[in-house]
Order: structure tokens, then sequence, then C-alpha cells
């Protein structure tokens, strides 16, 4: 019988969705399963989208050009531009998600075994995606004692070798929540320059602020032209994950070119959420305010009552829509499996992303979650109240275990 590529072996499993058979059993029960696992937003997206849908009068779905509709480069562009960050369409690179990008952006830059230095814990499938290239990660620890704020500058250099070509950041960070200071960019910037490393920066959250805090990109870092490669989508932003409509964005036009065969090799990306996606970008600071006000209220709403639980530990986040939390048990993968197997409350349980699939080293994160808080707040709250519920019954499982 032939056998699965060692690739296909080490490919981890997503934390974020590994669990959805546990999920789909317990429905199948009746149980309600408040998703707190994905980052998945609950507000509409935008009518202007479905509209534009609604009303087009094409008789033939075309492929488009492997690096995006013109017209919907120009309107990214545009939109970036009123915010502060002056670039041109030509920087874009139109992908099937953020995801896409990274991946592109990647194969790139990084050769089979080369390294890229990303801070710790990480979103998921950049693990996945240096595991498909054959890159090695270096992860830097962060702690969750201090918000996840970025390591020492000495952590860096040290991870630093011949080998290493890349530094990989998500401002704000998904999963952690944390919004990289202007000082933070610049000290990076000193690292990159110093070592002439890329600096991949995910800038997928850079809307959801919370509490008065500025952004600052990475494309406005000064003398990183050809060192700056960042990935957008708009997925977070408009409530249209679904889309499938991500973007490289650089001044570097080597990188561009490289990632344009890796797009021409997959053909184009989706035609109809470019159409309809054009339409997001004239939405004005109304829609913006609208959704800030909502995140920042559920975060307010979610790191309350999570750390008036006992035992529980849950930093304020700056940014994004997610947050770590450190849980009173040892093994958090067992832990939101049981949630969903085997407890409910008020015909409820709750689906949370056990935080070790965030790490690359072995076996850290094992107390702690990541919490996207899509959900609205009354829903969040009915959500934390039967994750509270379920770590007191939770404890006595363990202590009859232990008995037993």
């Amino acid at each position: 019988m032939p056998s699965v590529s060692k690739k296909g072996i080490a490919m981890p499993e997503s934390p974020i969705r590994k669990l959805v058979p546990y999920a789909d059993v317990a429905k199948k029960k009746g149980v309600k399963v408040y998703h707190l696992n994905i980052g998945q937003p609950d507000l509409e997206t935008p009518k202007q989208f479905w509209d534009k849908l609604k009303n087009l009068d094409i008789k033939t779905l075309e492929y488009c050009p492997s690096n995006g509709i013109a017209s919907y480069r120009d309107k990214f562009a545009g939109y970036y531009n009123r915010i502060g960050i002056p670039v041109h369409a030509s920087d874009f690179m139109i992908t099937e998600g953020a995801s896409e990008a990274l991946s592109f952006a990647m194969m790139s830059c990084l050769d089979e075994e080369d390294e890229i230095i990303i801070p710790e814990p990480m979103y998921a499938n950049y693990i996945g995606f240096a595991t498909a290239g054959n890159i090695k990660v270096k992860p830097i620890p962060t702690s969750l004692e201090n918000g996840f704020a970025l390591p020492p500058i000495e952590d860096f250099e040290k991870a630093i070798t011949l080998k290493t070509k890349a530094i990989l950041i998500c401002n704000p960070n998904n999963p952690t929540g944390y919004l990289y200071s202007k000082e933070e960019l610049l000290t990076l910037r000193n690292i990159c320059l110093r070592h002439d490393l890329y600096l991949f920066v995910d800038e997928v959250y850079r809307e959801f602020l919370y509490g008065g805090k500025t952004f600052f990109s990475a494309l406005n870092l000064d003398g990183m032209d050809k060192n700056v490669i960042v990935f957008d989508s708009i997925s977070k932003r408009f409530s249209a994950c679904g889309a499938r409509i991500g973007a490289i964005v650089t001044r570097n036009k080597e990188v561009l070119a490289a990632a344009l065969k890796f797009g021409q090799a997959r053909l184009s990306p989706n035609s109809l959420g470019q159409i309809a996606g054009e339409e997001l970008f004239d939405l004005g600071k109304d829609y913006y305010q609208g959704i800030i006000a909502e995140y920042q209220k559920r975060r307010d709403v979610m790191v309350k009552l999570l750390n008036e639980i006992p035992g529980v530990s849950c930093p304020n986040p700056g940014g994004a829509f997610y947050a770590v939390a450190a849980l009173p048990v040892k093994d958090s993968d067992h832990f939101c499996q049981w949630m969903l197997e085997h407890f409910s409350y008020e015909g409820a349980t709750v689906m949370m992303a056990p935080a070790s699939g965030f790490y690359s080293t072995g076996n850290s994160g094992k107390n702690q979650v990541r919490i996207a808080y899509v959900l609205n707040s009354e829903d969040l709250t009915a959500a934390i109240k039967c994750l509270e519920m379920g770590l007191k019954e939770y404890a006595k499982v363990v202590v009859r275990e232990l008995v037993n």
C-alpha cells in the first residue's frame, strides 16, 4: 500500500478546526455550541457587497488576471492611501485570502531549510505553511504575564543564524490580540536591516484597535521598501471570510514577480469576491467606528468575565478579536475535547481552540486556549458562564480519575 508523504505526516492539524467532529456530534445530540474557536465574525457582510452581486450582468464567469482584477487593486490601493500608507496598485497581488498570500510569500522568499523567526504563540497556519515548504520556524517566546509584548532585541539576535531569512509578526496579533507599537516595529526594522532580513507583517486586523490605540503600518518604515511584505484581506475587516480575497502588498517588485509565478500556477483568485469586494472600500468612518465599538464592547465583557473565574488569567487585548487565556487545567486539548463530548450547561457547551497548536515549541501553551470574541455580548456572556461551569465540573472529573 502506498504511504503518504513525510510532509503530509508532519503537517500539523489546525487547533482551530480539529475539534469540529466533536462539535458536530454535540449538535446532533441537540446541544448548542458556542463557537469561540474560530475568527468568523457574526456581523453581517455589508449590504453593498450583496447588492453588487445581485445586480451583476455577467454572462460568463471568466478567469481574472493571476495578480487580480485591475480595478480591484486600484480600490485596495486607494483605501491604503486614504489611511496614510502610500502605495500603488502595482504593489498589490490579489490572492485567495491572506493564507495564500502568506504561503506564496514564504515560497518566494525562503528556500527549503531556511529559517523564519516568529514570536509565539503564533497563528497556527504559519507553522503549517512553514512545514509545507520545509522551512524551519525559530520561535521567540512571549509571556502572558506582560500581555505577549515583543521580546527583547537580544532574543532575536540570539535566534539569527546564516539560514535566517525573515521575521514574521501579526499586528494586531492573532492569537493574542497584542498590538505592536511603532517603537517595537522600529526595533524590528533595525534588526532586519542589520541582518538583511525580510519583515513579513500580517496586518489583516489593522482597524480593530481599542482604548484609543493607534496603528503603525510596517509599510511606513523608512528604508524598508525591499524588506517589508504585508499581508491583508477583506475577510475580517468586512466580515467576508467566505469571499477568500487577500493580498500581498510590497514595494519589492522582485518578490511580487516571484509570487506571481505561483499565482499563475493556480490560475486566478476568486473573481466574484473581487467584483463585489470593490464596493467595500467605499465604506466610510461610520462603518469602521461601528464595528470597532461593537468589538471593544465584546472584549470588555469577555476579559472581565474570564478574569472573574477562579484560576483563569486573560490579558486585555489591544486589538484584533482574540485573546489567549490561561485556564486551571493541565491539558487544554483534553479539556476542550471534553467540553464538547461530555459537558453541557443549560443545553449548551463551548468550543475553543487549544493554544498548544499556536506554539511550535513542544509542550508550550498546554494550559491555555485561544478565544475569539466574535459572538454578540449576550451569547458571549452565556458562553463564558458555560466555560466557568465546565471548569468546575472538569476539576471534579480529574479528581475522580486520580482517585480511581
